[in-house]
């Protein structure tokens, strides 16, 4: 996917969002991406942390361990 696709995509779902509280932590996640040094999030995590992150990454590699993102959407909603 191109960053264009992948702009237009993330638009759409924040568009369609009408839960404050979860617009206001995206906001807060993107907006520290813009003052944040490169590895500085990671380097903050635990090692019980980083081997969350890892072994979701696996996982994710599995699409019929992938739920649609709808789906999830109309969960928080």
């Amino acid at each position: 996917m191109k960053a264009i696709e992948i702009k237009s995509n993330l638009h759409q779902l924040i568009d369609n969002i009408q839960n404050v509280n979860l617009l206001t932590s995206i906001y807060e996640v993107l907006n520290s991406t813009q003052t944040q040094k490169d590895g500085e999030l990671w380097n903050s995590l635990t090692e019980s942390q980083k081997a969350e992150v890892i072994e979701a990454y696996y996982e994710s590699e599995d699409e019929s361990t992938l739920i649609n993102s709808k789906d999830v959407l109309s969960k928080i909603l």
